[in-house]
């Protein structure tokens, strides 16, 4: 029997990768990437390409669409567990690669419970990535924590009530898909008097990265949906 690996590759940028995570790749027989639209690139996969073989390992795009359809996603969920375990038990080792970190707001953390569940025999490892949030702190020079400091990621999604509350209990507030309330989020900044500490990134390790940190520019770029902001206590 093979094995399962879920490989973390980090936020977009290929020096990123660990060792291990590199040593893997170039290892595996079939690599598994998922993508939420067919029709575009797998960020996850073009983040790795350069270390894979395609002539001998066997890329798999799997899949799993965006939507709140529960009975569509466990469909996919399944059917990607299905499509990996029968090649591990054919004595191939598989990577299933994802942004940032496996256990980290993760698809594979999905596939992880089907694992458990139906294919206890597998084993399973998961070897960690750099996070967004840390890659863009890292670009921003924005100190997550220190001291006595308290720190929360929340996804902008939680809505309005949430991030408010957020806001009122922590030195820091890491905000992940602001896209959707993008105005509400720098309207409340902007009441509760934390835009001053607030750093906007977008895209961290690509070509495309862009990292605002003058609260007038944040407001006046229109956000890509791999974006996030650090809200600190002060700048």
């Amino acid at each position: 029997m093979g094995r399962f690996y879920a490989v973390g590759v980090g936020p977009g940028d290929p020096e990123l990768l660990t060792r291990k995570a590199e040593r893997i790749l170039r290892d595996a027989d079939v690599i598994v990437a998922p993508v939420s639209n067919p029709a575009e690139a797998s960020v996850a996969l073009e983040t790795v390409r350069q270390f894979l073989d395609e002539a001998r390992q066997e890329v798999i795009v799997h899949q799993f669409p965006m939507t709140s359809d529960k009975t569509r996603l466990l469909f996919a969920w399944q059917g990607a567990a299905a499509l990996i375990a029968s090649r591990v038990e054919a004595g191939r080792n598989v990577a299933f690669i994802t942004i940032g970190d496996p256990l980290f707001y993760s698809t594979f953390i999905y596939l992880l419970r089907i694992f458990r569940e139906a294919y206890p025999q597998i084993p399973v490892e998961v070897v960690p990535g750099i996070s967004s949030v840390n890659a863009s702190a890292a670009e921003a020079l924005t100190p997550l924590a220190e001291g006595d400091e308290r720190m929360i990621v929340i996804p902008a999604t939680a809505g309005m009530d949430k991030i408010a509350s957020a806001l009122a209990g922590h030195e820091t507030v890491v905000l992940l898909k602001v896209k959707p309330l993008f105005a509400e989020i720098l309207e409340l900044l902007r009441r509760t008097g934390r835009e001053r500490g607030a750093v906007f990134v977008e895209r961290v390790g690509s070509g495309r990265q862009k990292v605002l940190t003058d609260y007038a520019e944040i407001a006046a770029h229109s956000p890509d949906y791999l974006s996030l902001m650090i809200v600190r206590c002060s700048p």
